[in-house]
């Protein structure tokens, strides 16, 4: 999925933690081969080779993936958008070339852009892309869901306590021994949901939660001045210019993930209100704005 993943463990000795690590390193692997974008022959780029055709049968694990991603697109009002692929490719090309998509590029990939176009049918378990050239893009939540499931195989060989951190997104089990939790450090966080301008730093011990941060501090680039950050907005087709940092505590890595996405590029207005539709979250936000 372009990032490296990190496990840190507690266990009884080095062969069982060398042993659930390995099983939860193959679990990252084997969902890479699902859902990286970064490789032609993963299910998920399979699927888009058939974008515009019938229904596509989908493994269990992309179809979850998918259909998390349609509620928060719901949720979000398209804020978060997995068909956001063909934006995505304009701007991996700008930050190498340095130069603006074109609008003619642009209105192009907007065409087969829109949560909407992409059709889940759970029961068969399919999913049909409605139109020819379509790109999804997991970047926004996939991360998140095989930091889940690398540490649900770890819970299976016996690790109670772990973190598993994939490219800004965390999650850990039960608190290391004689701790109160994993000591986390949220760069940007404050009051829970206030909107702030300074950046501080808080640390949080955590247990059986996830962590996500977005924006733009770390992926960006400067084109005539302005910066774009390398989140982009699914409906208009640009790289956020409003010098967001946003940072989701959770239940699960798939629901921070994707709501540090959908933070990030909602309004100001917006971004509480999305928060509080899911239960048990707090967000931290930095923001220009």
């Amino acid at each position: 999925m372009g990032v490296r993943a990190r496990i840190v463990v507690y266990a009884a000795d080095r062969e069982s933690a060398e042993r659930a690590c390995h099983a939860a390193f193959d679990r990252i692997a084997d969902l890479d081969g699902i859902m990286s974008d970064y490789r032609p022959n993963s299910e998920l780029m399979r699927l888009c080779a058939k974008a515009g055709g019938p229904p596509v049968k989908s493994s269990p694990e992309l179809l979850f993936v998918l259909q998390k991603a349609e509620e928060l697109s719901r949720r979000s009002d398209g804020a978060f958008d997995v068909t956001v692929g063909p934006f995505v490719k304009l701007w991996r090309k700008a930050r190498k070339s340095g130069a603006l998509p074109s609008q003619q590029e642009i209105g192009a990939a907007r065409k087969l852009v829109g949560w909407q176009k992409m059709v889940i049918d759970a029961d068969p378990g399919t999913v049909r892309l409605d139109a020819t050239g379509m790109l999804l893009d997991l970047g926004g939540i996939a991360k998140g869901y095989a930091c889940d499931e690398a540490l649900r195989v770890l819970r299976q060989h016996e690790i109670r306590s772990a973190l598993v951190e994939m490219g800004g997104d965390l999650v850990v089990s039960e608190a290391p021994p004689g701790k109160k939790g994993w000591e986390i450090e949220v760069p940007n966080a404050r009051d829970p949901g206030r909107v702030v301008g300074a950046v501080s730093r808080r640390r949080f011990p955590l247990s059986n939660a996830a962590v996500s941060s977005s924006g733009d501090t770390e992926q960006y680039i400067e084109i005539e001045g302005v910066r774009y950050s390398h989140i982009v907005d699914p409906r208009t087709g640009l790289g956020l210019t409003n010098r967001i940092a946003v940072t989701v505590i959770a239940p699960d890595g798939i629901t921070s993930d994707g709501l540090s996405t959908a933070i990030s590029v909602l309004g100001s207005d917006k971004r509480q209100e999305l928060a509080s539709t899911y239960s048990g979250v707090t967000v931290y936000i930095s923001a220009a704005d």
